[in-house]
This record gives C-alpha cells, structure tokens and sequence, in this order.
C-alpha cells in the first residue's frame, strides 16, 4: 500500500498523541520540585522523538530545544551500559539514579495502606517502622505488601502476602513488630517482620516492583487525583472507626487492671458495649466520633473515681493495716 500524507495531515492524525506528551512531563517536573527553567538539557529517546511535531511540543513545555546529540534509538541500550558498569564497579565517575515508580506499603487496620516508601524515592534505599497487635493476645499478624497511590488497601495491587507467627500473648498495642522495605539497586523489594521481644522474623522478596509500562503507572496516578476527594473521605472514616476500636481496647485493659466505683464501671462498660456495636457494623462518622467522646469520658471518669478511692485508702492511720496481694510493675 503506498500513498501520500502531507506533514500537516499526519500532525493532525497524531495530534491525541501529542497532547498526551503533557501530561508526563508535566508529573516529572512536579515530582522533582523543578521549574523548566532548571531542567539543563534535554534528551530524546526513542525513534519517534524525531518527528518534529514532538520536538515542537517539547520545546513549548520546557522552553529549550531537545539535545540531538545522543541517538534516540540508542540512548536506553548506551544507559543500560552505563549502569550495568556501575554495578559492576567498572565505572566510578557517573552516578545514575534510579526511582521508585509508585508508593510501597503494607495493608493496615480498618484496610488502609500505611505508606513505607513514597514514589519516586530514590533507590537503593531501606525503611522500617514499628507496628503493634489490634486484639488482646494475638499471636500472628498477616503482612500485605501493597503498591499503589490509593489510601485504602483494595484500591491498590497486592504484591504479596506473609505471616509472622510466634507473637507472645500481650494486651493490644504492647508487641512491638518492625517492618522493614529494602529496595535494592535491581529494584527488587525485600520485607522483613520482626517482633522484637523475641526476635522472631518472616520475610518475603518480590522481583517485580519497578517492571510496570509507563501506561500503567501513569493511569494508577490518575486513578488517585480522580479518585482523591471520595478516597479521603473513605480513609477519614476507617480511620475514626480505628480510633474508636482503640480506644476501646485501651478501656477494657483499664477496666480490668483498675477498680473503681460501681457507677463509674457501670459507665464504662455501657461506652464499651456500645464502641463494640458501632465497630461491627457500618456506623456513620457522627456516630462514630459520639462514641469516642463517651469512651473517653467513660474512662477519664473510672479512672477519677479509682484514684479517689485509692486516696480514701490511704488515709488510714499508720495502725490500720490492711493484708493485701501485691504484684510487680512491668
């Protein structure tokens, strides 16, 4: 098939592809925190970037014209070299940097993502941080190692899943679990769990965290500013709902380790009962905040009243003594 198409013509065939071109460059300047006017030179790749209505475009978005001194089907495999001599420490004076394309975290309570690694970090690198049990005397936690730019964890892709077990039984909130991201300079991601009592570790590698095609990191990206004003919202709920539910393990573990007047418990058990309720269903965040505050005063007014009767007891002449069973602090 042969046939003749005009320059003017085939620009405006291209013309959706053209607009496109925006769209990423304008993310990179962003992601980077430069100007145009602090970009030094810039470099074509690919066989495409000859046609000069990109080179038009190019030059519109960043205000210079493109460096044609490298060959655009070339410039990737010369990279590659270059950096495959870095790793290999046959090349010392060059330094090429490489980044993360997306958010890496883990799935936490309420199905959040808790971000270890942002975007765009720059690897290699490494990242712990410290997590704790939700229930009473859980002894395993289930890692899920997310990736993605979405708040909740289900809007993002699973790269995999592992358990630490071996956890001993402690009141919620005490276990200290550190979980650790190491990306390494392949960009290939090792997570560590380590509960630090025992020294008990699970771990997991993941080969393909920086292997997604350019479409499809920039339509995840998309997907977040699209989806942003209802993510908050739904992130905003989990977390009251998490509140809630801490807060409420934190009172049963003080209503079991304090006494205090019959009035008072009777308070914080109904408040207990109560953030039970609203937490197995789907309460609305007004519900949910009432039920917080009431916990809260509930347990502000059982402690109140156990102090004061601590401070009645004490009172006693120095004869009045009283046989009682004593135990260590922790």
């Amino acid at each position: 098939l042969q046939g003749l198409l005009h320059r003017a013509k085939f620009e405006e065939l291209i013309e959706p592809l053209l607009k496109r071109l925006r769209g990423p460059v304008e993310q990179a300047l962003k992601d980077a925190g430069l100007s145009p006017s602090q970009i030094d030179e810039v470099i074509l790749v690919g066989g495409a970037t000859r046609v000069p209505a990109v080179q038009r475009v190019v030059k519109e978005l960043l205000g210079k014209e493109p460096n044609r001194s490298v060959n655009p089907d070339e410039v990737v495999a010369m990279g590659a070299a270059i950096q495959a001599g870095v790793l290999m420490g046959e090349v010392r004076d060059v330094v090429l940097l490489d980044v993360t394309p997306l958010s890496l975290g883990v799935e936490t309570k309420g199905g959040v993502m808790t971000v270890l690694i942002p975007r765009n970090t720059t690897i290699p690198t490494r990242k712990c941080e410290i997590f704790t049990t939700a229930e009473h005397n859980q002894t395993a936690v289930e890692i899920h190692v997310l990736q993605g730019e979405r708040p909740m964890a289900a809007d993002n892709k699973s790269l995999g899943r592992f358990r630490l077990e071996g956890i001993p039984p402690m009141p919620a909130g005490v276990p200290q679990i550190e979980v650790c991201f190491d990306i390494d300079a392949n960009g290939i991601l090792h997570v560590t769990a380590k509960e630090k009592s025992t020294g008990k570790e699970a771990s997991i590698t993941i080969q393909n965290t920086t292997t997604l095609s350019e479409e499809e990191i920039q339509r995840i990206i998309e997907e977040a500013k699209r989806y942003a004003e209802e993510d908050r919202r739904r992130r905003e709920h989990a977390e009251l709902k998490n509140t809630l539910d801490s807060t409420r393990v934190q009172a049963e573990r003080i209503l079991q380790e304090k006494q205090s007047t019959p009035e008072a418990k009777a308070r914080l058990e109904a408040a207990i009962a109560r953030a039970k309720e609203l937490s197995e269903k789907d309460a609305s965040d007004p519900e949910l905040k009432a039920a917080t505050e009431e916990l809260l005063k509930a347990v502000e007014a059982y402690e109140k009243a156990a102090t004061a009767g601590t401070t009645g007891a004490s009172s006693r002449g120095p004869d009045d003594v009283i046989d009682a069973d004593y135990k260590p602090a922790d």
